[in-house]
Formats: structure tokens, sequence, C-alpha cells
């Protein structure tokens, strides 16, 4: 009796020690699968979030830039220019209200050499800027150096924060006689982030918010101000009246930051123009949910393998001490059970499919919004290129001119583009006629005009006599011909006396027009690469790498030819070759 109950207490333990190596194993699978599965997502939340951050830093370019020319063109209106020599300050009060209300500015201003505002958009307002002196602005004081002045403040005259740029205005004996400037609202922006339920900041150079989607950050700094900031911000009146008091905020390790009682992932770009942050922190709720979905799923499966494992052992031992019609009934429940858990890790697989196919969807989403901020930020010249255009029409004149059909065109040409974006591989569906090369070539020297003067860069033009006729797409080719220019200029603008020569022609039934520059050339880099997506010899930050690209399909789609090469003294040869089914006589398809 007693070697009985010896031999069922050895029973017991074993058994026990079973079921406590069984929970061990379990938990440890457990939280191997959790932390994979959290890592694994963790780094699709990153992606996304860099895409997000990309969106927005595109957004900050597009406001910083779509009105940088126009302080160049104000400075240069006879309109402003008389009124810096005292003749006609009342009707500029006027044409600048007119311009800045079809404009959407807060304000447009013109200042004297001693700071003191003469002429005003906002002249028949109570916040008016006329009779108030600006010269402690440090815009005001870069623009009478002659150079473009930049800064964000809060207004000193209306409370309300904005964007400031200026421009020197020259006198008719060619001396600074004043300065021109514009205030640039962010209101629509900011309530842009505002309504994304995202967490998003900006900040300066001095580490103070500038905008954020939570309005209790704004004017906060990232970090304590050291007194010489302080004493800057304090002459340069950049924030009167609030206290830029710490963010209640800490950056931690491995890309994460608490801010407020939360912790975050924290992402940030730091190569905005002068100097600004911009910072990004999104939640990893997702991926944390994920992860418990993927370690539930896990630890179900290996619970029933337990299970399973237990069951069976008890099965081997009924049988062993039951009767045969006891262990066929125990056999017939045990493929019951089997069946039932078949359907179980079927449904399993399933749900870890759709999560997989979930996962590759976001990933997508990522790519398109990088690509989306790359094409944004791609079209912001010929925007910005379009409005000055407009604005010199307008200030210039009252009535509409030739330049109004310059506006018209880039219009166009602007649709045009993006229509071309969107249906890149559809050509087909382009209309075509007869398209004059030297025609073309004018039309898309005329859209690069400002970058030729604003880089001095000499041009030289060698046309043929006679139109050279070839069928296709107008606006395509000259798509085609401003990216040239446009890769010709960028390449040659840091040489001492920058150069640029167009010329066209045709020989043996092939008409061709040809770009030559004196910049730093191709490099080692060859034609086939140049036409590669995303790949660029510029800088970083220069330019996205697709002009070449899209101007490649254009020219195959024309069944023309693109040659590249290096020249012997120095720069690049960009030479397009077509051939022309149509006589010149006929000058139709």
């Amino acid at each position: 009796m007693l070697a009985f109950w010896l031999l069922r207490l050895q029973s017991i333990f074993m058994r026990l020690l079973s079921y406590i190596f069984s929970v061990l194993a379990v938990g440890a699978v457990a939280a191997a699968a959790f932390q994979a599965s959290y890592n694994y997502f963790q780094s699709q939340e990153l992606a996304e979030a860099d895409g997000r951050l990309s969106l927005y830093q595109s957004s900050v370019y597009s406001e910083l830039d779509r009105f940088s020319h126009l302080t160049y063109v104000l400075a240069r209106d006879p309109h402003v220019i008389q009124a810096v020599e005292g003749l006609r300050s009342q009707d500029l009060n006027t044409r600048l209200e007119d311009f800045a209300l079809r404009a959407g500015l807060e304000a447009i201003y013109l200042m004297s050499p001693t700071g003191l505002t003469i002429a005003a958009s906002n002249h028949q307002t109570e916040t008016s800027f006329i009779g108030q002196n600006y010269a402690f602005r440090p815009y005001f004081q870069q623009a009478l150096q002659g150079q473009k002045g930049r800064f964000y403040a809060i207004g000193s005259t209306t409370g309300l924060p904005g964007y400031f740029i200026a421009d020197p205005v020259l006198n008719s004996t060619g001396k600074i006689g004043g300065v021109i400037a514009i205030k640039i609202g962010f209101t629509q922006l900011e309530g842009s982030w505002r309504r994304s339920g995202e967490q998003v900041l900006l900040a300066n150079q001095d580490g103070v918010v500038l905008m954020a989607s939570n309005p209790e950050w704004l004017y906060q700094v990232l970090a304590p101000l050291s007194q010489g900031q302080k004493d800057k911000i304090q002459k340069a009146r950049q924030f009167p009246g609030q206290p830029l008091q710490p963010l209640d905020w800490a950056p931690m390790e491995e890309g994460w930051a608490k801010i407020g009682t939360a912790e975050r992932l924290h992402l940030s770009i730091r190569d905005l123009p002068h100097g600004w942050q911009l910072h990004y922190f999104a939640s990893d709720g997702r991926a944390l949910a994920r992860s418990w979905l993927v370690t539930a799923l896990v630890v179900f499966i290996a619970g029933l393998a337990v299970i399973s494992i237990q069951f069976q052992r008890a099965q081997r031992t009924a049988r062993a001490l039951a009767r045969a019609e006891r262990e066929e009934i125990q056999l017939r429940r045990s493929n019951d059970r089997l069946a039932k858990e078949i359907e179980v890790r079927r449904t399993a697989e399933r749900r870890l499919e759709r999560t997989r196919d979930e996962l590759e969807r976001t990933s997508r989403l990522a790519a398109l919004g990088r690509l989306a901020a790359s094409v944004t930020h791609e079209l912001g010249q010929p925007i910005a290129a379009m409005r000055n255009h407009l604005a010199a029409a307008e200030i210039s004149q009252p009535e509409p001119s030739v330049l109004s059909a310059k506006i018209s065109s880039l219009v166009d040409r602007m649709e045009g583009i993006t229509r071309q974006l969107k249906f890149f591989a559809r050509s087909d569906h382009e209309e075509t006629g007869a398209v004059d090369l030297n025609a073309a070539l004018q039309t898309s020297l005329t859209l690069v005009e400002g970058n030729l003067q604003e880089t001095r860069t000499k041009l030289t033009l060698e046309l043929a006599d006679q139109p050279i006729l070839i069928a296709g797409s107008r606006l395509r080719v000259e798509q085609v011909m401003t990216n040239l220019l446009r890769n010709a200029i960028d390449a040659s603008e840091e040489e001492e006396t920058p150069q640029i020569q167009v010329s066209s022609g045709m020989d043996a039934g092939v008409a061709w027009f040809e770009v030559r520059d004196n910049g730093h050339g191709l490099g080692d880099a060859a034609l086939a690469d140049l036409q590669e997506p995303f790949f660029t010899t510029r800088a970083s930050g220069r330019g996205m790498g697709l002009g070449l690209a899209i101007s490649a399909g254009i020219v195959n789609d024309h069944g023309g030819q693109m040659e590249a090469t290096n020249l012997p003294e120095g720069g690049a040869r960009f030479r397009v070759t077509f051939a022309v089914p149509i006589s010149e006589e006929e000058g139709s398809v």
C-alpha cells in the first residue's frame, strides 16, 4: 500500500513539473513573439511617419517660397519708385490695397530709408502701418544693405504673427530710396495642422515654437534661451508679450521623445531655411495593438499545442488502463478536437494574411506621401513664376496686356504638366500637330527669363532662319526645352561668368536643337543614369531628379533621341533630334 501511494505522489509531481515547464515555455514564446512583432510594426509606423513629415516639410517650403519673388517685382514698379521720391503715395496706397486683397496677403507696405512707413495696403484700417517705424526689424536692416530680408515675428502694430519678406527700392539715381515689404500669414497652414489630429511643431533657430498643431505649444522654447538669444529677440521685438517658457518635452534615446505626460516616436528635420526645425510626434498605440494581437494568436496556438500534447499523454494513459470501448470513444473525441483545432489554425492564418495585406498598404501610402511631397516641391517654382507675372501685370498696367497672355499660357502649362504627371504612361491621349522648334524655344526662354536674370547668365541664340516643323505636342516639347534650360542654368550658376548657348537646325531630314553650358558637366554619369527617376547630379536639396526622366519619356514618345556629352572646354551639351514627317510647305500633320 505504501509503495502504491509513493508511485501516485511521484506521478502527480511529474505531472505538475510538466505543467510548470509548459507554462514557462509558452511565456517565453509569447515574449519573443511580442518583441519581434512590435519591432516590425514600429518600423512600419516610423516609415509612415517619415512620409507625413515630408508632407509637412513640403507645406512649409511652399508657404515660404510662393511669394518669394514678389518684393523683387514690386521694388521695380514705377509707382513704388515714384513714392520713395515723394510722388503720389496716396495712389500707391490704393494700388497696394487692391493687390494685397487679390494676392491674399496680410499687408504690403513701403518704408523710407529711416524705417518710416509711407504707404501701406492697410492704410484705411485702425492698425494701419502708415506712420509706424520698423527700422528695428532685421528684414528692414537686411534690405537696406541691398539684400533680400526675411524674418518671422509677431507684428508690433497688429499683434498678429507673420513671415516678412523685404527688398530694397532703388530711386532714379540708383541709390536705395526705401524698402518694400510684404507680410504673409500662416493661419490657413496652421489650421490644417490642427485639424489633422497629429502632433507637429515648427521652431526657429533659437528653438522658439512658431507653428504647432497644439496651440498651447506656441511661443514656448525647446531649450532654455541664453542671455544673448534673449537680447537679440528683445532688440528685434520678435515676440512681444510672450514669456517664452520652456516646452514640457524631453528628447529620449532611439528616436523617442516625451511631450507632456506621453512618450511618442519622434522624427525631426533640421535643414529648413533660416535654421528652422520641424518636429513630428507619432503614437505607437497602433503598433502595440497589432503586436498584442499577434502575441495573442501565438499564445493561442502555443496553448493549443501544449493542450494537445497533454491531452495525447492522457489519452495514452487512458488507453493503457481503460477498456477498448472507452479507448474508441476517447479517440473519436480526440479526432473531433483535432478538427476544431485545424479550423482555428486556418482562421488564425487568414487573420495573419489580412494583417500582412494591411501592412503592405500602409507602406505604399508612406511611399506615395514622399512622392507627393517631391512633386509639390518641384512644381513650386512654376507656380511662383505665374504669380510673379500676374503681379507685374496688375501693378504696371491697369488694362490687360501681353503679359496677361503670358500668365494665361503659364496656367495652361501648369495644367498640362499636372495632367502629364497623373497620366505619365498614357501619352496616347495627347493631341498632336505641327510644332515649330524655333517658336517653342522662344517660349521656353521666356519661362526661364527670371532665372537667367537672377543668375546673370549670358545667353547666346543661334536659331535656324526658317521654321523647323515636327509632328507632336507643343506643350510637351516646350516642357523638354524648359527642363534642359533650367538644368543648364543650375549647372553653370557657380561659374564666374555663366554662359548658355541655344541653337537649332535641320540636317538631312532630321530636326534638332541643342543646349550648351559652361557648368560642372555630367561627371562620370551616363545619359542612362540621368534618365533614371530621382537620379541627380545636383547638391542635396537642389532637385528631385525627375526632369530628365520625364523629358526622356516625352522625346521617346515623339520618336526622337536625346544625347548628353561633356564638352572638352568644360560644361555639358544636350542634343535632341526628331524625324521630320512633314514638309515645311505643308505646315500641318
